[in-house]
């Protein structure tokens, strides 16, 4: 097949606004009924996004699929893509022209969070299958989308987290699967609190992706398409704080600490508490006044089940000596120390967790749900959202787990489903 609209610089800066609507094709090469192997032994992709984390979904994520497309809106990280591609790989300053081409059968979506929703639902009704990086959303009312793409396209979907299923778990020295073992099988009682602070790392970037409130407007570079780069946020003037390596720490994209690391430690914290098909339905916040523009720091943010499970997030790192996971019968500290005895000698004689898709290309190959999907994707970015919303309001909230709305609070609300610019919508 020829290859269309070749990636050149001076295409580069002309912009484009082809509707979604005209990517509506699935490729031949993949699609089939479900249970269906395709055709093609080898699989390509194609990577949306190549700065910072995009740089490693071009050869070390995903490597056993051929790389043929990458795209971004700054030519200088695109002419470098290209480069580090090989000679098979076409550079595109639209990820639509990248969706339109029928040879490509995954999509990796490494962009800034407030592309995740519009390129993943593009992407799904174009055919293709989904390599997403966290956090799955960047509000719940688009995670609900993307979850419906997925379903009615009936696409693959993963998200670049993995600690639910492999790898050890930050400050724990163990994977999370004897973890799970240990709490499934009520070695340490019920209800559950588990608490994330400084022994298990997670307040380490709380300063690190915060956001200036002392933005003056710049000369947007000529590499950069800015007002491609915004998409769907709102118009704001240019400053390098906003782009690139520290676009996390504003609202309008990400969610400071939150959205970078939050879903690697929340995921798994969700499977370990076996509330894959839950929200919490209290969530109270400690936070100083919060900027409408820019993510400043928080203390403390608790997510509380209706069953009395809690989650605690020491953003302040107060509680230095708290259990990862305490309950009435017990508690696992850092290291998988552990105050029940012989703790080893019970888990020998005690049912594993139920084994878990985690290749996945045969999950694409197969047309099975891969082991960190949309689904329980989309749950576990809730609470990264929820606390977002806790922290932006400086508020404590009640969430209704069935209508997946906050009870009596407007202002909590307004921030689940909000308004992109034009001409970018869900």
């Amino acid at each position: 097949m020829k290859n269309s609209h070749p990636f050149t610089r001076r295409e580069f800066l002309k912009p484009s606004i082809a509707a979604f609507a005209t990517i509506s094709h699935v490729p031949s090469r993949v699609l089939g009924r479900a249970g269906q192997t395709p055709p093609s032994e080898t699989l390509t992709k194609a990577v949306i996004g190549v700065g910072g984390m995009g740089r490693g979904h071009l050869k070390d994520i995903n490597p056993t699929s051929k790389l043929l497309a990458v795209c971004d809106v700054d030519s200088k990280h695109l002419e470098a893509a290209v480069k580090a591609g090989g000679p098979d790989v076409k550079g595109y300053r639209d990820f639509r022209e990248v969706l339109a081409r029928k040879d490509i059968d995954i999509v990796h979506i490494p962009t800034p969070p407030h592309w995740h929703a519009l390129i993943s639902i593009a992407a799904a009704k174009a055919g293709k299958d989904i390599w997403c990086e966290k956090p799955m959303s960047r509000t719940i009312a688009e995670g609900e989308a993307v979850k419906a793409a997925i379903a009615k396209y009936k696409r693959i979907f993963r998200l670049n987290t993995w600690f639910r299923f492999e790898g050890g778990f930050y400050g724990m020295g163990v994977p999370v699967r004897p973890i799970k073992k240990v709490v499934q099988n009520g070695l340490l009682g019920w209800p559950l609190k588990v608490t994330l602070g400084g022994p298990t790392g997670f307040d380490w970037k709380q300063g690190q992706w915060c956001g200036r409130t002392d933005l003056t407007p710049q000369p947007v570079p000529p590499e950069l398409d800015y007002d491609m780069w915004l998409g769907p946020a709102p118009k704001k003037p240019y400053h390098p704080h906003r782009v690139h390596a520290t676009f996390r720490g504003y609202w309008d994209y990400d969610g400071g600490g939150l959205g970078d690391m939050g879903q690697h430690y929340l995921d798994p914290v969700q499977y370990i508490l076996g509330k894959d098909n839950e929200s919490p339905t209290t969530i109270e916040v400690d936070t100083a006044p919060q900027d409408l523009d820019a993510v400043l720091p928080w203390r403390r943010i608790s997510l509380k089940y209706a069953d009395g499970c809690e989650i605690i997030l020491d953003g302040e790192n107060k509680e230095k000596g708290a259990a990862f996971i305490a309950g009435p019968n017990g508690k696992l500290f850092k290291d998988f120390e552990c105050d029940i005895p012989n703790l080893q000698a019970k888990l020998k004689d005690l049912p594993d967790p139920e084994p878990q898709l985690t290749d996945f290309i045969k999950a694409v190959k197969t047309r099975q749900k891969f082991a960190l999907n949309e689904i329980n994707g989309h749950r576990s970015c809730t609470l990264v959202n929820l606390a977002k919303i806790a922290v932006q309001t400086g508020s404590s909230l009640q969430f209704d787990n069935k209508k997946q709305r906050f009870v009596g609070n407007d202002k909590a609300n307004a921030l689940i489903k909000q308004p992109m610019r034009a001409p970018w919508k869900i």
